[in-house]
């Protein structure tokens, strides 16, 4: 027997209603902001997440399915959404355009990692990115649009907010958080030190125990903002505070890509044991600059779908359709031909074998059919159909022609 590769899953029966039920939720409110759907492809050249996501990541560094294929093209797959929707948005010549792009999407991401509960190798995001607009009353639309999202799935969230400051303010901070970092250097996990050479902001993101209590006297970069990161952050958390999205800042929250600034959020979740993140985003005006394009503002989001999955409940389903049978093998043609009929407005299942009344009574409520129809041998004679609406109790028999 061949199962699935470790961290890779199958998604089907209960799991398949909730998915796409988050689904449908999430591009309905999305939609609603104004948001158009893309997809772009699975397989990217390599350079493109090393360019935008960064070499200084655990993404890039150790966890991208990257290989080189028949052509001689180094290739990986996509490890997150938001840098392949920026290289469409370039390779479109959007970025020419002096006006503003929304898209949303959805689909699976492959991470080589330990697999875990809510983490997978193989896991699927939906997400929106808004390109073309600076002003930080866009990044807290996105964040509303979030909290909107797991409000209609009736999910509770925390919500974590930080500023990571942008090229006028981050280069003193990096200074004083070098300073810091190389006095407890000795002391901190050999990722850490490898961060402190390449980005040493990504230390902050460290989940080591230890490299934690470290860092709790750390430099904070929301204290060293320039005047207009400063403001903006604070415009933020003044909109955020009149709504009833409850926030806490965390310092040390820096996100887990390289090509964030200003204004960085998590949602999480306590729900879902240890890997309580279930959505995060922030603003990345530099990553159309970085993939060749002109220099575009952007902020955007992804939602984890497996890591939300167990938190959704489905709502009740109503009745719908039809379920078609027959009681007569003879009866076979004419409950196909009138099936054709009626799938071209309503759902229809239909069981081919001949069988007693009270099995297609069972076949009717497991299809959740409204309505239960079957032809037997005195409907076939007469050219009828009986019929029971399994809402109402109601039962009839009609001419075939009146169906």
């Amino acid at each position: 027997m061949i199962n699935p590769l470790r961290g890779m899953k199958d998604i089907s029966f209960d799991d398949s209603a909730r998915f796409t039920h988050i689904v449908k939720i999430s591009i309905e409110v999305a939609k609603r902001y104004g948001y158009n759907y893309i997809e772009t492809p699975i397989l990217e050249e390599t350079t493109l997440f090393k360019r935008s996501v960064g070499e200084s990541s655990d993404i890039v560094g150790k966890e991208m399915y990257q290989f080189v294929d028949k052509g001689g093209n180094d290739v990986c797959m996509r490890p997150e959404g938001t840098a392949g929707i920026v290289r469409a948005f370039v390779s479109a010549k959007l970025d020419r355009q002096a006006m503003k792009h929304k898209f949303y999407y959805y689909g699976p991401m492959f991470r080589y990692e330990r697999p875990q509960k809510g983490r997978l190798r193989e896991f699927h995001q939906f997400g929106c990115e808004s390109f073309g607009e600076s002003s930080v009353y866009e990044d807290f639309t996105i964040i509303g649009m979030v909290a909107q999202i797991f409000n209609e799935l009736n999910i509770g969230y925390d919500l974590l907010v930080n500023s990571l400051g942008c090229p006028k303010c981050m280069p003193v901070y990096r200074i004083n958080l070098i300073s810091f970092l190389s006095v407890i250097k000795n002391e901190l996990c050999e990722d850490c030190n490898r961060r402190i050479d390449t980005n040493p902001i990504r230390v902050l993101d460290c989940k080591n125990k230890k490299c934690q209590s470290l860092l709790v006297d750390s430099p904070k970069l929301i204290n060293n903002l320039c005047a207009e990161c400063d403001e903006d952050f604070k415009k933020l958390t003044e909109l955020l505070g009149k709504t009833d999205i409850g926030y806490k800042i965390d310092t040390n929250l820096v996100r887990g890509l390289d090509y964030y600034n200003k204004t960085a959020f998590e949602f999480i979740s306590n729900d879902i044991g240890s890997q309580s993140a279930i959505a995060g985003g922030g603003r990345y005006d530099k990553l159309v600059e970085y993939l060749d394009g002109k220099s575009t503002a952007g902020v955007g989001f992804a939602l984890g779908i497996e890591r939300i999955m167990e938190l959704v409940k489905i709502p009740q389903s109503q009745r719908e359709g039809y379920y078609m049978g027959i009681m007569t093998p003879d009866a076979i043609d004419s409950i196909l031909l009138l099936a054709v009929q009626k799938r071209k407005s309503n759902k229809a299942t239909v069981e081919y074998k001949s069988k007693g009344f009270k099995s297609h009574m069972k076949g009717a409520d497991k299809a959740n059919a409204r309505y239960a129809l079957l032809i037997g041998e005195d409907e076939l004679k007469n050219g009828t159909v009986w019929i029971k609406d399994l809402d109402s109790g109601e039962e009839k028999t009609i001419l075939v022609d009146d169906i």
